[in-house]
């Protein structure tokens, strides 16, 4: 996803450190890889272990890179224990999911898809959507639809969801699709009346927003003085969290630092009209670069 953009983010030093905290499909680690030379460093993070499972079939040859499972809220843990901190020359986030995970109907991520409701980019470890969905209360469902999908319904389908699964637990992507249908009145017409939903559930059975305010501090604690951070975002909640935190660190609204240790890199940019006609998941992708100051030195490993 906007390959081209993203490494002219990171202005590739072929002898530098980067991290890809989201490896997904390796496309973007391809290319870092094949601007690195020799004694270049890449560290792959992926949650998702089908994900790690690719990254290490394919690059556990090439003693530059090492694979890490786990979310990038350890991003830092893992930079560490490499004895990289303070020497990264780029931070890649790609947020969001992959398309393998998306197409794949065994992950549950579609509504366009049957398959179980299980939405976990970790398979190895926490609750499913189902389960999420059983255990919650009807207050909290419909928060996390309000916040994180900003449905317009969410105490309908809530209540929905509540009145179901005291008959039986919504256990698959079909199922919750036909319950949203019925709490949603009135329907978007360019947007699917599940997409809200399905977005909601995503970002808090993965954590997705907490995550990315975890990883953000530890990339900028591990960065080298003109590493660049570079994010990839797929929807405003993603965004305004990123948005904030440059923007925080580079001094630019009351509350930030009294020295900046961040300079903004450009504007936000889109995906161009060519990438658009080849991938339509790409309209809504925002890409952001910010940059350590060289007078600012790295935040002190963590304990």
């Amino acid at each position: 996803m906007m390959l081209d953009e993203v490494m002219q983010g990171l202005t590739i030093q072929a002898s530098g450190c980067y991290v890809d905290a989201t490896f997904g499909g390796g496309g973007h680690a391809r290319a870092l890889l094949s601007a690195l030379g020799p004694s270049g460093r890449l560290l792959l993070i992926d949650k998702d272990p089908a994900a790690v499972a690719r990254a290490l079939s394919e690059f556990s040859g090439d003693p530059r890179v090492s694979v890490h499972h786990g979310s990038f809220a350890r991003l830092g843990e893992f930079v560490d224990a490499l004895g990289l901190h303070g020497q990264i020359a780029g931070v890649l986030f790609d947020l969001g999911m992959s398309s393998i995970q998306l197409d794949d109907p065994s992950r549950g991520f579609s509504f366009s898809r049957p398959g179980p409701l299980d939405m976990r980019m970790d398979t190895s470890s926490g609750p499913t959507a189902s389960q999420w969905l059983q255990d919650a209360s009807e207050l909290e469902i419909s928060r996390v639809l309000r916040d994180y999908g900003e449905e317009r319904y969410a105490r309908r389908i809530a209540r929905a969801v509540v009145a179901r699964r005291s008959e039986a637990p919504l256990a698959d992507t079909n199922t919750l699709v036909e319950l949203v249908r019925g709490a949603t009145p009135r329907r978007e017409q360019h947007k699917h009346f599940a997409t809200r939903t399905f977005q909601a559930l995503r970002i808090a059975v993965n954590r997705e927003l907490e995550d990315l305010v975890a990883g953000l501090d530890q990339a900028h604690a591990v960065l080298a003085p003109d590493g660049r951070l570079v994010v990839l975002s797929f929807h405003s909640l993603e965004d305004r969290i990123v948005k904030r935190f440059m923007r925080l660190h580079a001094g630019r609204f009351e509350g930030a630092e009294a020295i900046p240790t961040l300079a903004l890199v450009r504007g936000p940019k889109k995906a161009g009209q060519a990438e658009l006609a080849s991938n339509p998941r790409a309209r809504s992708a925002i890409l952001r670069v910010a940059q350590r100051r060289p007078s600012t030195q790295p935040v002190p490993a963590h304990a």
